[in-house]
């Protein structure tokens, strides 16, 4: 069923995000773990490595070569995995969003065919958030660009088009975007806090069973694949935004009613 498009509202946000999110939560959740999978382990392994080699660096001892090696092969996989992470639940949420069906090939094929946009995209936002001395300055940039990835999956169109579509959306009503986003940040760090919670008691009952080095790499893995169940919910609330921005500059909520006016009545 399509998404019902109409004017947005901060709680209207909330609520079409977590009730999407619901209704394909099998498949939202299953993609991010799945491609958080390697960024758990890495985080497990860095905790692991840093509890063991910290030590032997304090007294002189040098650092084993081979785990630069590691850390090498780990940032490979990282970003070749990048793009999938980026686009695989946008996609996803946007053919929801549009009542289309949305099967995990459909979804690799999707991302596999926007596979070098994806990723310069995501390389540029990183590298911009690295470069730039001024943190607003970046946020100002990022929340122009913010609906550059749903953009590109709803219109079909190229990297740099979709720079231009999404600046021309956001524009008039950056703030907006700028509170929604910001709010469904708060929201997604909020759950993900709790969530980290429930990790810590368990490592607390862990302590006695099993060495804190252990415990270490475990709750690194368990953190960064928390982290893969709540991303879900932000790259929702973006496809939610670029909707909305729509429906207000474009007024997409009246040519989709037009649509269903003219759709012939079903035979009795």
């Amino acid at each position: 069923m399509p998404l019902r498009l109409r004017p947005l509202e901060i709680g209207d946000v909330l609520d079409e995000t977590f009730r999407m999110y619901r209704r394909h939560f099998v498949l939202f959740a299953g993609l991010s773990v799945i491609i958080g999978i390697p960024t758990a382990a890495f985080s497990g392994f860095m905790l692991f490595t840093l509890v063991d080699t910290l030590p032997k660096l304090q007294s002189g001892i040098a650092l084993d070569p081979s785990l630069l090696v590691w850390y090498g092969f780990f940032l490979v996989v990282s970003l070749v995995l990048l793009p999938f992470e980026l686009g695989a639940v946008t996609y996803a949420a946007c053919e929801s969003a549009l009542g289309r069906p949305v099967t995990v090939s459909s979804v690799l094929k999707a991302v596999l065919r926007r596979y070098f946009p994806l990723l310069g995209y995501g390389l540029l936002i990183t590298l911009m958030l690295v470069m730039f001395c001024l943190l607003p300055l970046w946020v100002w940039i990022w929340v122009s660009w913010c609906v550059v990835m749903p953009a590109m999956f709803v219109e079909n169109v190229g990297l740099g088009a979709a720079f231009g579509r999404s600046r021309q959306l956001v524009e008039g009503r950056w703030w907006r975007t700028f509170l929604l986003l910001v709010l469904m940040f708060v929201v997604c760090y909020s759950v993900d806090l709790g969530l980290r919670g429930f990790l810590a008691l368990g490592q607390l009952i862990l302590q006695f069973v099993i060495s804190k080095t252990v415990i270490l790499l475990i709750a690194g893995a368990m953190a960064a694949l928390v982290d893969s169940l709540i991303y879900p919910l932000f790259q929702i609330a973006i496809v939610l935004v670029y909707f909305d921005l729509r429906v207000r500059k474009e007024a997409l909520d009246l040519f989709q009613q037009a649509q269903r006016i003219s759709l012939p009545a079903p035979a009795s």
